[in-house]
């Protein structure tokens, strides 16, 4: 599966902090359950990613 492939399976996705001063990125789908944690630098640079594919993914709409 790549990054343009579409799926019919539904997740939910939260987001926020841990007790333990990391950001969390947690992915439930189906019988699946994905904790991901990220020291706040990590997490900084993947926002970042999200907003330069989200640019990107503006680009190709117009």
């Amino acid at each position: 599966m790549s990054i343009n492939t579409e799926s019919d399976i539904q997740a939910n996705l939260q987001i926020g902090p841990t007790d333990q001063g990391m950001v969390r990125l947690f992915i439930e789908a189906e019988n699946l359950e994905i904790p991901m944690d990220f020291d706040p630098e990590e997490a900084e640079e993947i926002a970042d990613e999200l907003r330069a594919a989200a640019h990107a993914a503006r680009a190709v709409k117009s």
